[in-house]
């Protein structure tokens, strides 16, 4: 009974887990010796021309460090500042190991992002009151997996977001609707979850410069200025949300690469062998997720940072990289002028469908391989699954240009997209 009083009679218990400095709690897990209670940063990645602090602990915040800086800068405000390759093999581990945590406690999980998801406790009560079971949920991350995480409390998803990021690292903080004028009316409008700097810049032209006066805001007003966003701010001012808790909020609508060039390149063949290697994983993922793609587009970004997107779709939907290859090619060839000097290149999946539900038009003259091309790149798989990517190789593959990073789950800094098919071992 006692328990059952913890819950709303007709409300919601959600959770929001928002780990701590994720990756470098991740190295300091790995490696306490090196790295516990030190000033670490993880800083861009091989692939990068420049090295941007991705994110830093919170002894390293302390000397005045700060996401997005250059190791420069970041180094000259705390010179013992200790930088660490990014490693998104292991941090994926991690993420899959305090996920099937939360998932123990209820089906209803969102993952957000490699280090936060949202959690639908209401119907958790066997566990325990709300609090109960966040306060086991962090002590079992802590012990299992060594990693400090901030859980908000709330009835719904904006409120729980809010609260994980008001007391870090290691909080626990319930918020409530009645809470919300007294905590959160005097914070900047730009402090509401959802609400960014543009948004707010025109906030304050209209004179509204805080969540109370947006609370206080004609809606009629706001729906004129911002359309359905309007309503949206003034609802979410007073701590109203009616989002549900989407467990399958991961199924990829896309599935990409890109990767950032030490140095522009300018000939075809080096472009080409890139663009082999991305359709390679790319065409690796989709399989791996039991999927087949219909569209296949590419990205081309030049030195002065002007990018251009082109898409393609195709006659029937595939996961073979060689389909994926020739079409990316075909692209790059149509829309590049010759010796154009290019900075990052970019191959995406979409339009995608289960492949238990895809129909596939077979080749009229080459229907009777299908099988056995269909065999090798099975067995292919299972090989590099065993033995790593670099297990088996196609000729055009190798060398030591930039593109074979693209298959080095632990150096490359470029696919951060949710990919729950990765085998972790």
């Amino acid at each position: 009974m006692n328990v059952e009083r913890n819950y709303p009679v007709k409300g919601r218990v959600i959770l929001h887990l928002d780990m701590n400095a994720f990756y470098c709690s991740v190295h300091e897990a790995e490696n306490p010796e090196l790295y516990k209670g030190k000033a670490t940063a993880v800083a861009g990645s091989v692939e990068l021309r420049k090295g941007i602090i991705v994110t830093c602990s919170y002894a390293a915040r302390a000397k005045g460090v700060k996401t997005g800086m250059t190791v420069r800068q970041a180094t000259k405000l705390c010179p013992t500042l200790i930088i660490i390759q990014p490693d998104f093999y292991l941090y994926r581990k991690y993420s899959r190991g305090f996920m099937a945590i939360a998932r123990e406690y209820t089906p209803l999980v969102e993952p957000i992002s490699i280090d936060e998801c949202y959690m639908d406790i209401t119907g958790s009560k066997v566990f325990g009151t709300p609090l109960e079971i966040a306060e086991t949920i962090q002590k079992r991350i802590q012990k299992e997996w060594n990693l400090p995480c901030s859980i908000g409390v709330a009835p719904n998803k904006l409120l729980a977001k809010m609260a994980s990021d008001m007391f870090k690292p290691n909080g626990m903080t319930v918020l409530r609707i009645r809470d919300v004028p007294g905590l959160l009316w005097d914070k900047p409008s730009d402090t509401l979850f959802g609400i960014g700097k543009k948004t707010a810049e025109k906030l304050k032209r209209l004179h509204i410069h805080t969540i109370g006066q947006l609370a206080a805001a004609d809606e009629h007003m706001l729906a004129k200025q911002f359309g359905v966003m309007g309503s949206w701010m003034k609802a979410a001012a007073h701590g109203i949300d009616h989002s549900e808790v989407n467990p399958d909020r991961g199924s990829n609508k896309s599935i990409g690469h890109t990767t950032t060039l030490p140095h522009d390149v300018t000939e075809r063949a080096d472009v080409h062998r890139i663009m082999l290697n991305l359709a390679d994983q790319t065409g690796r993922r989709l399989r791996r997720q039991k999927l087949m793609a219909a569209t296949v587009q590419i990205t081309i970004r030049k030195p002065d940072m002007s990018t251009i997107t082109r898409s393609c779709t195709l006659r029937s939907p595939t996961n073979s990289a060689d389909e994926i290859y020739r079409e990316a090619c075909r692209l790059f060839d149509e829309h590049w002028r010759s010796k154009e000097p290019v900075r990052l290149l970019g191959v995406t999946l979409q339009n995608l469908s289960p492949q238990a539900e895809t129909a596939v038009q077979l080749d009229l003259f080459d229907y009777e391989q299908q099988p056995r091309k269909e065999a090798l790149t099975k067995a292919m798989d299972l090989l590099r699954d065993k033995f790593g990517e670099d297990a088996v190789l196609t000729a055009g593959m190798l060398g030591d240009d930039p593109s074979a990073l693209i298959r080095n789950k632990r150096l490359r800094g470029t696919s951060l997209q949710r990919d729950e098919g990765d085998p972790v071992n």
